[in-house]
């Protein structure tokens, strides 16, 4: 398992020359899985680009649109102060575990899937949010762009978090979920070019 979220990790990194062959290395070695079937076809659908046209996928994906870039936080809370308290808390787990960030801030999946696999217990408020911030993030790009090749990656995250958010309901049952997307909905207006 630890093995696979730090492949997925090193799959939201910005392309390299040589990573997609990396990736493969990487993928070939883990254990059957529907989340290492879902990697190997997102690693077939990229490998088929050239490198300029991987950075611009990337880049569009994953960097230039607000509501699929893979920030766990912001899929859920916005621009809202309890992001901000979410990050911090974040921030306090990854020195505590020495977790590499790659240089992304605290809720970006690739230090998240990193402390995923190293922490023994999870923040709860992670946990709790990890589902609902996935799908969020699914559910817009396939509303966006239905053939992204990053849509193969992110069922892959969903499907590897699987235990993880598991674990939070099971925890959480008598709580309600934070509500998902209220922020988000008064941002919309802006991403889809308007101005209200």
């Amino acid at each position: 398992m630890v093995t696979l979220l730090e492949t997925l990790a090193l799959a939201y990194q910005y392309p390299q020359p040589g990573s997609t062959k990396a990736l493969w290395e990487r993928v070939k070695n883990l254990p059957p899985s529907r989340a290492k079937d879902l990697l190997g076809r997102f690693l077939q659908a990229i490998s088929e680009l050239k490198l300029s046209e991987r950075e611009e996928l990337y880049t569009r994906t994953l960097e230039l649109t607000p509501l699929t870039a893979p920030y766990i936080g912001y899929a859920v809370y916005g621009e809202d102060y309890r992001r901000g308290r979410l990050m911090a808390d974040l921030n306090a787990e990854y020195s505590r575990l020495g977790i590499d960030t790659a240089g992304e801030i605290p809720d970006h999946l690739i230090p998240v899937l990193r402390y995923l696999a190293e922490a023994e217990q999870p923040l709860p408020e992670l946990l709790q949010l990890l589902g609902p911030a996935l799908h969020q993030i699914l559910h817009t790009l396939k509303t966006l762009e239905a053939k992204n090749p990053y849509l193969l990656l992110l069922e892959a995250t969903l499907d590897a978090v699987k235990p993880y958010t598991k674990q939070a309901v099971i925890a959480e049952q008598s709580s309600q979920l934070p509500i998902v997307m209220g922020s988000l909905m008064r941002n919309l207006p802006f991403w889809k070019g308007g101005n209200e």
